[in-house]
């Protein structure tokens, strides 16, 4: 059977991968990010993940306003990156893992989740950026199952319902056959608003909060309306509902986690960035 390991939030804003790209990551402006992330990737050498099921939202690659899915699941055998014109540098194709793709569809689908479906699917910087920072030298070394959540266009899921969603992805990997070890991870926030009057809004507050009840009351955040997330932590800020369909999933491996690691920095192009790392008990 498969093995949850743990999971993983991370933020995934695309100057991060310019910073990459052009080697900026010991600058005095990068460096508090970028030294988050030692620690995991130590604990990622030893935990040794064969699959990531990555929780994140679209920004227009695959589906756009006109077309906008509350959930969507990829099954694809290959994800080729691509990006929507920030100028980041491809990254080389990541394998899938079709047949816990769709353990993983099958199950929502009996769940009465209406998802979307993904035989061919690209993958942007939400996805390919989590990734490079989990393992910044050389392939990477796990297949991924993309499973897309919709924080970009209203009327966006509940709370509660992005809890339950990652619940069910989790009791799915749970039920699937193979001897693999599965990671999740979460890919988004936190407090950040990139437009309109309050340009530049992060709740720092809130934030640690948030991160704080993914230990203690992982269910925590399914008390807010959407519109309640938005106004404490965003427009975009409310990408935080990825980490809680993380924290969601973990709960198939037990009701309890270990804190690997964390870290929290603002901001990073106007963004608060945050890093959590959480081991199945």
């Amino acid at each position: 059977m498969a093995k949850i390991i743990g999971g993983i939030g991370t933020s995934h804003i695309p100057a991060i991968g310019n910073a990459i790209h052009k080697g900026l990551q010991a600058e005095p402006y990068w460096k508090p990010f970028f030294d988050g992330y030692p620690p995991v990737h130590d604990w990622l050498a030893t935990a040794r993940p064969d699959v990531v099921v990555m929780f994140y939202n679209d920004h227009g690659l695959n589906f756009f306003l006109d077309k906008m899915p509350t959930f969507a699941v990829g099954a694809a055998a290959q994800y080729a990156s691509a990006d929507e014109g920030w100028g980041i540098p491809a990254q080389p194709p990541v394998g899938g893992e079709p047949a816990l793709s769709w353990q993983l569809i099958n199950t929502l689908v009996d769940l009465e989740f209406d998802i979307v479906s993904c035989q061919e699917m690209l993958v942007d910087h939400a996805c390919t950026l989590p990734l490079k920072l989990l393992w910044p030298q050389g392939d990477w070394p796990v297949t991924i199952v993309p499973v897309c959540i919709n924080t970009v266009q209203f009327p966006l899921p509940k709370a509660s319902r992005v809890y339950a969603l990652g619940k069910a992805v989790g009791e799915a990997v749970a039920a699937w056959g193979e001897d693999q070890r599965v990671l999740f991870v979460a890919s988004g926030g936190l407090s950040h608003q990139l437009d309109g009057t309050r340009a530049g809004h992060i709740n720092k507050r809130f934030d640690l909060q948030f991160m704080d009840s993914l230990l203690t009351n992982p269910e925590w955040a399914t008390q807010f309306s959407v519109h309640e997330i938005v106004e404490k932590a965003g427009t975009q800020g409310v990408e935080l509902l990825m980490w809680l369909a993380m924290r969601a999933a973990l709960t198939a491996a037990g009701p309890s986690v270990r804190k690997v690691h964390s870290n929290y920095h603002l901001p990073i192009s106007n963004t608060a960035t945050a890093l959590l790392a959480l081991e199945t008990a």
